[in-house]
């Protein structure tokens, strides 16, 4: 049977009321009677009551996450790593879908929030006044997204988009199409900045705006029928899911992956499932999220230090047999925009 509290009052020779206090405020008992609610606890092994002691601490014991699309593997990564290192620290985890609906984002944050210690808000579409009005009474930190009213943690897009375009440049793809997120993302944005700094300097390089697209396969299959009339030989897509779709629609085409076309996703999550599997930026999911409730749960967090990318090369990329005769100019902030 499981001791209570009652048990080991009785034990010790006290009221429950006494013994609660010597367990949860030692300091407001006597010693005396204090060490022998002690004693009578590890004698009877008693395991205080969680939700009974946080209710009295004025504290839940967890956490909540509010993320855009919880089927995107992105999303379904970034939560495994909040929930392993929440149980690691004694927290649960309450997870909300914003179901692609950012109106929906500050009333999910506002529900859950209320029931938890501290607040994980992923990706958020909102604008950045939104997100500046977003409550700030319990801790709160924001993923894949940067804002001065709240703390953050990021990954190096810029770092990323260099290491793709140097490799498809060093192919000899000489025209590369971006198929760019969902209009009024943050990493997006930031993507489109680093394709500018990747691409400077680089010898008769052009980078060719596809547009904005939704990040679901349906956005890769509307980006893959502009991709077939950009003349590009390569493509970077907004994530995995784009890419694997764009792929799978250029080939239904007839243009051929990688001979034709090079394509490159972002994030590797479903990378390996294509044919052939994809070129893409690895983000540390698992890491991203663990460093999420760190930073939640650090009084003092610090500045934001990117989580570094790494491309990982499979077989959607080749040298191209194009030739190349693209202007010698990178690439302006506005053929990016």
């Amino acid at each position: 049977m499981v001791t209570t509290l009652r048990d080991v009052a009785r034990a010790a020779g006290v009221s429950p009321a006494t013994a609660s206090r010597a367990l949860t405020h030692p300091e407001l008992v006597a010693p005396g009677r204090r060490v022998l609610v002690e004693r009578a606890a590890a004698a009877l092994d008693y395991r205080p009551n969680r939700a009974a002691r946080e209710l009295a601490s004025g504290r839940t014991g967890n956490l909540a996450v509010v993320v855009p699309d919880i089927a995107n593997p992105f999303f379904a990564g970034l939560v495994k790593g909040v929930q392993a290192r929440a149980r690691e620290l004694g927290y649960g985890v309450f997870v909300a879908d914003a179901d692609d609906d950012p109106r929906l984002e500050a009333e999910l944050v506002a529900q859950v929030g209320a029931q938890a210690d501290g607040t994980i808000l992923a990706s958020p579409r909102m604008s950045d006044d939104e997100v500046a009005r977003l409550p700030d009474d319990r801790p709160f930190v924001l993923v894949n997204r940067r804002h001065d009213a709240h703390a953050s943690v990021v990954v190096d897009n810029t770092d990323g988009m260099r290491q793709a375009v140097r490799h498809l440049h060093a192919l000899g793809h000489r025209r590369i199409g971006f198929a760019g997120g969902p209009a009024g993302s943050w990493s997006d944005a930031r993507r489109r900045d680093g394709l500018e700094v990747a691409a400077h300097g680089l010898h008769r390089l052009e980078v060719v705006d596809l547009g904005a697209f939704p990040a679901t396969t349906g956005g890769g299959t509307a980006a893959a029928d502009v991709v077939a009339a950009a003349g590009v030989t390569a493509v970077l897509a907004h994530n995995d899911l784009v890419a694997l779709a764009l792929l799978d629609r250029l080939r239904t085409r007839g243009v051929r992956i990688p001979e034709d076309v090079s394509v490159v996703g972002h994030d590797d999550t479903v990378a390996v499932l294509g044919s052939p599997r994809l070129t893409t930026v690895a983000v540390p999911l698992a890491r991203l999220g663990r460093a999420a409730v760190d930073r939640l749960l650090d009084d003092d967090p610090g500045p934001d230090v990117p989580l570094p990318v790494e491309l990982v090369v499979r077989a959607s990329t080749a040298p191209t047999t194009a030739p190349t005769t693209a202007p010698t100019t990178a690439p302006t902030r506005e053929a990016l925009s």
